[in-house]
């Protein structure tokens, strides 16, 4: 059955959001700002990876990192500047 887990954090004054799809095959959006940069998809438990661009000046590159089980899913944003820190979950 497919869930969809939801997660949030601001960096350099921008919102980033994660949408995690789990079921057999998981798929993974990226918001930044509410513009999609970022989609990555894998089966089962794998970690996923996906790359981003910060829209600052100049843009910043960063990493969501998402490991979507087992259990409920997590996310951790990376950037060159921040210290990693884990996403926020967030009901929609």
């Amino acid at each position: 059955m497919r869930q969809r887990h939801h997660f949030h954090t601001d960096h350099a004054g921008h919102s980033v959001s994660v949408t995690v799809e789990t079921g057999h095959t998981v798929r993974v959006e990226v918001l930044v700002d509410g513009k999609e940069t970022g989609y990555a998809a894998t089966r089962g438990d794998r970690p996923v990876v996906v790359q981003v661009e910060i829209p600052t000046d100049p843009p910043e590159a960063a990493t969501v990192r998402v490991r979507p089980g087992p259990g409920v899913p997590r996310c951790l944003f990376e950037a060159p500047d921040a210290e990693s820190r884990p996403m926020s979950p967030r009901a929609y």
